[in-house]
């Protein structure tokens, strides 16, 4: 089995400095979507990391070197927000972020976008299975979801 996992890869849990940084991460990635519709402001990401994300959810971060490369935002069994730079996709770093957060969790739940095929084949590839498809009406984009379950 080849290793794609980059050595210089560090894991490590986020603290309240992060935030800047893990905001910028989001946007970036979400920007990289032709699809996606950005309706927040840079401002509003990162008051919605600070104030939300951080203290509320288990948020584990990617570094390489004094960067920030990814970021993964556990909140009971659901993966709230799996984010990378888009420079640093197909590495392995999300792999190691789902992999590392969620492995004692029995079942593990998650929304993902059908638009998003490049996440979708990556949540099938971890196991995950689509249990439910929605037509938006419950997320702030308004656009078609699918709810990914993985049990053990």
């Amino acid at each position: 089995m080849t290793n794609t996992q980059p050595v210089d890869i560090i894991l490590r849990p986020a603290i309240g400095s992060d935030a800047a940084a893990i905001a910028k991460i989001m946007r970036a990635a979400l920007r990289s979507f032709d699809w996606m519709l950005v309706i927040h402001t840079p401002d509003e990401d990162l008051g919605f990391i600070r104030d939300v994300v951080l203290p509320r959810q288990q948020v584990t971060v990617a570094g390489a070197g004094m960067a920030i490369v990814g970021f993964i935002a556990i909140g009971g069994e659901w993966v709230e927000q799996l984010y990378l730079d888009p420079a640093c996709t197909g590495q392995g770093i999300g792999s190691r972020l789902l992999i590392n957060t969620t492995a004692a969790l029995p079942v593990v739940k998650l929304h993902c976008f059908q638009a998003n095929t490049g996440a979708r084949r990556f949540y099938e590839r971890q196991g995950f299975i689509a249990e439910g498809l929605g037509d938006g009406t419950n997320n702030e984009e308004g656009l078609p979801d699918i709810l990914y379950v993985r049990r053990r």
